[in-house]
């Protein structure tokens, strides 16, 4: 995590990466129906660009991110009410049990082709949703590794059949794929998907 905890607080100055979050957040708007009371579990948050895009449209946010520096700038972020009713939660579901609580919505954006333990990691996002609640990832189409550079130790993208049958694996039903923007590196366009799950098998988007 010293990568991100050195680029956190200059994160923000890319006008790029708050172009991104708005043009996932309003996929994710547009795509789900939200009221605006939807507790807001953000996985990855990093310094909460897409929670603060989406918080016209939901209820209290909550924001993980493992990086202490991202970390920092989002508790700043909530002191001083650019981001409103909303917590910064230091977990790691990949090391650690789901903290006994329950979201409306679960949203992660260019996270999981970062983590290893993907199956671990799925399964405990089943377990903090509530039962009519959504999961929403939305991460990197398939690439040749490209994006990262092909040593880097991630996964390359995925294919969405492949993130359908871990969905799958890990309790997840009516799992639909959407079209999501996506992120310009190094002179290509690298498109990403948005995934959306529940765990009732009764999904109407």
């Amino acid at each position: 995590m010293d990568d991100f905890d050195d680029k956190a607080a200059s994160w923000d100055d890319d006008p790029a990466k708050i172009e991104r979050a708005a043009a996932v957040a309003d996929v994710i708007a547009s795509t789900i129906e939200l009221d605006g009371s939807e507790r807001l579990l953000e996985y990855g948050a990093g310094t909460g660009l897409v929670t603060h895009a989406l918080q016209d449209s939901v209820g209290p946010a909550t924001m993980a991110d493992t990086s202490s520096g991202m970390r920092d700038v989002m508790l700043a972020k909530v002191a001083d009410g650019t981001i409103r009713d909303g917590r910064v939660w230091d977990v790691d579901l990949a090391m650690s049990p789901a903290p006994d609580e329950q979201f409306d919505l679960i949203v992660t954006v260019l996270t999981l082709h970062h983590i290893h333990d993907l199956s671990t990691v799925l399964a405990r996002f089943a377990a903090l949703l509530d039962h009519a609640g959504r999961l929403c990832i939305v991460d990197l189409d398939h690439e040749d590794g490209s994006f990262h550079g092909p040593d880097a130790d991630v996964h390359h993208g995925f294919r969405r059949d492949e993130m359908a049958d871990l969905l799958t694996e890990a309790g997840f039903a009516s799992i639909e794929f959407f079209d999501c923007h996506h992120v310009d590196r190094h002179d290509e366009k690298f498109p990403m998907f948005l995934a959306v799950a529940r765990l009732d098998g009764d999904f109407d988007a």
